[in-house]
């Protein structure tokens, strides 16, 4: 019968714990019956021997990658083994009980080795380091320093004993307090925590609580062999060897996603309770009268302030920055880019400079996720990312504009520069396969286009359209290649051929004229620029790619241009409608279906037309729709469509206050509109985003495919 690799490493650490537990309990048994020291000092050495083998076999076998770690800890563990066997020998057969001695030596020459390891694994987990983490360890360590020197430290330098003596008993404090702050730095770094992890800061705990016990009782007295402190330091050895031998050895140096930030309630409590330790200790010395190492307390507290309202600060920091950057690659998000942008393009029309949009998207990346997986699909995006970021500059935004397209916008950047600079992009990603796993690498290009402020637009939408356009066409025309907009086929752009780019928009610029003027029909807001609008913030707000949001933009604008096709008359009654006059009203959305379809690239604008009457219970028009079955955004526009009405009113119906409107929003969620697409424009209009219904956007909306 065979086992996997897998099996038997899970078999290994499990069967490694267990046989140690069962020694930790026959050691206990041997030292409760006063049975021979050899038999006691045998088995506590084989436990702390055990973990150093587990820890450099598997370092050897490759079992915990990179290795350099790992190597000090297990160099370290060998050194503990090593004094433990000589004190154990030492103290309980030969009788010997000189302090400091051989094993004093040895314990305090593991420390730095341990220190160093655990550095380095710091260091590989959080390459670019971990400010807020740091500030947490450093309030712990803070307070755990004062109790130490308080109860440890101090009184160890006040006693009467030689000088060498003294110098040992304060050494081991000290040192436990360097190991607790690298290994606090370790804990409460960002990072993966996976099982190996988990015995890791066990052990690390362990070894620091029975020693700082151990201290304490020697000073007091009463410490006696085989008491609860050798059940902590053995459990502490077990911990290190297992995880040395589990499975997610490995992933312990994984390097921390960009998105990491931990502060749970754990922490908030440990980190509160600290803040809290200092003022408690004068509380309690004053009570039983006995103050002593004020000065002492005092700075520990002026420090926690210090570090307190620094975490404050950076928090805030975090979670601004947090709101701007894409949590996978690290870059700007969209709706930064979006922010952007407009105050970039102001500063370069005051100035009289340029201003470059590039749209970068990554080629056949669909075809890498179906493959391989989303995971593998995420370290092409993170390794993309990286080699982008080697070729801008510092003043450039470079932000994540959809799942695998990126944004960048380059002030002061013309035409004479935007090849060369598109072209350092498009080479420096493909100059070589990403590697996604250690047996597996994949090749990867990308697509560029890009617009430059003013030769190709005026306004952001414009421009970013542009770009996207260039991009289109570098598609079509066999990726990984640059295209610029002032080199773009017409042809490529209308999308199934026919009339070309040109004609297409002439054609819309024609067709949003009439269906301004049909507006004006039933309202005098003339209301579809702001229904255009909100349909394309409301797609985004619902996670919806830029071509999505595009049509429901351009569709809000065109919804009711059938309206052309029936008397106007019956737009202006201001009475109820005969059957025959409601029959004309609910043929508009198939009228306006018609009109756009004979545009060449236009179907799918065409379908959200046609279907922005449709109700989410199935009891719209013109086809009885229901759920899912209507396109997004048809159901976006309903929604706006409906809010526009409401406020502006019909020759019907008298307009109404946002709170009424609201509250109709609400009643016919679920029923005539989609549940998600109320949620979400009605959490923009609370954000301040659906403006002023008489104040529509200033740019037109770009055509749709």
């Amino acid at each position: 019968m065979t086992v996997t690799g897998g099996r038997v490493r899970t078999a290994a650490w499990s069967a490694y714990l267990i046989a140690g537990v069962l020694v930790t309990a026959l050691y206990y048994v041997v030292v409760s019956l006063g049975l021979n020291a050899i038999i006691s000092v045998t088995l506590y050495c084989l436990v702390s021997a055990s973990s150093a083998v587990a820890v450099l076999v598997s370092t050897a076998r490759g079992r915990t990658a990179p290795r350099a770690p790992w190597l000090f800890v297990g160099v370290s563990q060998l050194v503990y083994a090593a004094a433990d066997s000589v004190f154990y020998v030492s103290h309980f057969v030969l009788g010997s009980t000189t302090f400091p001695g051989l094993a004093d030596v040895l314990y305090l020459s593991h420390y730095p080795f341990i220190v160093v390891g655990l550095i380095v694994l710091i260091r590989l987990r959080n390459p670019g380091g971990d400010v807020q983490g740091v500030l947490d360890a450093a309030m712990l360590v803070v307070v755990a320093g004062t109790l130490s020197w308080l109860y440890l430290i101090g009184p160890n330098a006040r006693a009467d004993t030689p000088g060498v003596t003294k110098l040992a008993s304060v050494a081991y404090p000290i040192l436990d307090l360097a190991m607790l702050s690298v290994s606090l730095l370790l804990i409460l770094g960002r990072g993966r925590r996976p099982v190996s992890f988990s015995f890791l800061s066990a052990n690390l705990v362990a070894f620091f609580a029975a020693d700082s016990i151990y201290v304490f009782q020697q000073l007091a007295g009463t410490y006696q062999v085989g008491n609860f402190l050798d059940a902590i330091w053995l459990s502490g050895n077990l911990a290190l060897g297992a995880a040395a031998l589990h499975p997610t050895a490995k992933q312990v140096s994984d390097r921390a996603p960009a998105s990491d930030h931990r502060l749970g309630a754990g922490r908030i409590i440990a980190l509160l309770t600290a803040a809290l330790v200092a003022p408690l200790i004068l509380l309690v010395q004053y009570g039983r009268g006995e103050l002593r190492d004020i000065p002492v307390v005092a700075v520990a507290c002026a420090v926690l302030f210090m570090l307190i309202i620094t975490r404050l600060g950076g928090l805030v920091i975090q979670h601004r920055q947090l709101a701007i950057t894409d949590g996978l690659t690290g870059l700007y998000t969209r709706r930064f880019f979006e922010t952007q942008l407009p105050l970039e393009l102001a500063r370069a029309r005051r100035g009289g400079h340029r201003l470059t949009v590039l749209i970068v998207d990554v080629d056949r990346f669909k075809a890498i996720n179906d493959r391989y997986g989303h995971p593998a699909g995420d370290r092409v995006l993170v390794e993309v990312v990286a080699r982008l970021r080697e070729v801008t500059r510092s003043g450039d935004v470079l932000a994540r504009y959809g799942g695998e397209e990126f944004a960048l916008l380059a002030p002061g950047i013309g035409p004479e520069e935007l090849h060369a600079i598109a072209e350092r992009l498009r080479e420096t990603t493909r100059s070589a396969p990403v590697r996604i796993s250690e047996e597996l690498s994949v090749p990867v290009t990308v697509s560029v286009g890009a617009a430059v402020f003013p030769l190709h637009g005026a306004t952001p939408l414009e421009l970013v359209t542009t770009a996207d356009r260039a991009l289109y066409t570098a598609k079509q025309s066999g990726r990984d290649r640059v295209v610029a907009a002032d080199v773009l086929d017409p042809s490529a752009l209308a999308g199934h051929g026919g009339d070309g780019a040109s004609g297409r928009e002439a054609s819309l610029a024609y067709l949003r004229t009439v269906a301004d003027e049909v507006d004006g029909w039933t309202s005098t807001a003339g209301h579809g620029g702001a229904v255009g609008r909100w349909a394309g913030l409301v797609c985004a707000e619902l996670g919806h790619d830029e071509g999505t949001a595009r049509r429901a933009e351009v569709a809000g604008r065109l919804r009711d241009i059938g309206k052309l096709f029936v008397p106007r008359r019956i737009w202006a009654k201001p009475g109820n409608l005969a059957e025959d006059e409601l029959r004309l009203v609910r043929a508009h959305p198939e009228h306006g279906f018609h009109l756009l379809r004979v545009i060449p690239g236009m179907l799918e604008l065409a379908s959200v037309v046609r279907q922005h009457h449709e109700r989410h219970d199935g009891s719209g028009y013109p086809a009885g729709l229901s759920g899912g079955g209507i396109r997004v955004e048809a159901r976006v526009v309903a929604v706006c469509d409906a809010w526009a009405a409401m406020l502006a009113g019909r020759p019907h119906r008298p307009a109404v206050e946002p709170g009424l409107a609201r509250a109709e929003l609400v009643r016919g969620s679920g029923t005539r509109f989609d549940p998600a697409v109320v949620a979400a424009f009605l959490r923009l209009y609370d954000d301040g985003l659906i403006g002023d219904l008489r104040h529509p956007a200033n740019t037109a909306p770009s055509p749709a495919s």
